[in-house]
């Protein structure tokens, strides 16, 4: 790779003379990649990475985005906040400056990022419990948790995960030959952060879509179970062995804004927009990777 200095900006200024001067764009340091393995990057659709940590993981602050447009551009707040869209018909968005209440279904409860000195977006996790049953993992309140927008999955400490998965799985009757676990009844997962806030995920959020059919090979009789789709995640010197990750099913649930300078996150529900069919107003955005929109069939295990 190679290390450049360019303008990036949030609005298109292909015909603006000196573009560096407005506000709508940043000076900063970017790295070009030259060469890529075929994997995994032969099979990603998108061009590039906008790194949004804190300034502590950044090789020099004029790396870091948000940092130089903070420092540069005066923007009305130091924060920038996050929707997740539950369907492809409504676009996904992000604003820099501020929050957009208009995709908040509740107010702002501000969590402080726990050791900001590390960089990440990491708070700290006073319990984590499933049908009222607390995982003992993190009973010393130990246990921290990043908001992480590049994390498909909710990421569990690898020690906890078998417990977990066996409180979130669900037996569901009559053997259906079809079923969307993401439709089907189950217990919260709760996760109490520093100053009592509270996150509760449902199933409709941690369950794989797909089910499995268990299949008994001497009697031949068939369970089908839902299962929730969780990422292992190993303790390393720096995040320690408590670590969890709040990806893509939390923050689909929950908007999220980030403050830079207080160092803190916010988390209020999210309020999905109607989609265009619904009459809300229809988005320019391009759908990649889509999944298939039909009932997925349970795979089968024969025990």
């Amino acid at each position: 790779g190679e290390f450049v200095r360019e303008t990036l900006c949030l609005s298109d200024h292909t015909n603006v003379a000196n573009p560096e001067n407005s506000k709508a764009c940043v000076q900063m340091r970017v790295i070009t990649a030259t060469e890529l393995t075929k994997e995994p990057f032969n099979t990603f659709e998108f061009d590039g990475v906008l790194g949004l940590g804190l300034e502590a993981l950044t090789v020099d602050p004029e790396f870091s985005f948000f940092g130089q447009l903070s420092k540069m551009n005066h923007l009305a707040q130091d924060r920038f906040g996050y929707f997740l869209s539950r369907t492809d018909e409504v676009a996904s968005e992000i604003s820099f400056g501020g929050h957009d209440v208009r995709r908040m279904a509740s107010d702002l409860a501000w969590v402080p990022v726990h050791k900001p000195e590390l960089g990440f977006w990491q708070l700290q996790v006073k319990s984590v419990s499933v049908a009222g049953e607390a995982l003992p993992l993190c009973e010393d309140g130990d246990c921290i948790a990043i908001a992480d927008t590049g994390t498909s999955l909710i990421g569990a400490p690898r020690q906890a995960t078998q417990r977990l998965h066996w409180l979130l799985a669900r037996k569901v009757p009559d053997d259906p030959s079809e079923i969307d676990c993401r439709t089907f009844p189950g217990p919260d997962l709760i996760f109490e952060l520093a100053g009592g806030v509270k996150i509760t995920v449902g199933p409709e959020d941690y369950s794989r879509a797909t089910a499995m059919r268990v299949v008994q090979n001497k009697t031949g009789t068939a369970q089908v179970i839902c299962r929730a789709s969780l990422l292992p995640v190993d303790g390393d010197e720096v995040l320690g062995p408590k670590a969890w990750i709040l990806g893509e099913p939390v923050l689909r649930k929950y908007y999220t804004a980030y403050d830079w300078k207080q160092q803190q996150v916010g988390f209020a529900l999210a309020k999905q927009p109607p989609s265009p069919a619904e009459g809300g107003e229809a988005g320019s955005h391009a759908v990649i990777g889509a999944p298939p929109t039909e009932p997925p069939t349970p795979t089968v295990v024969v025990v």
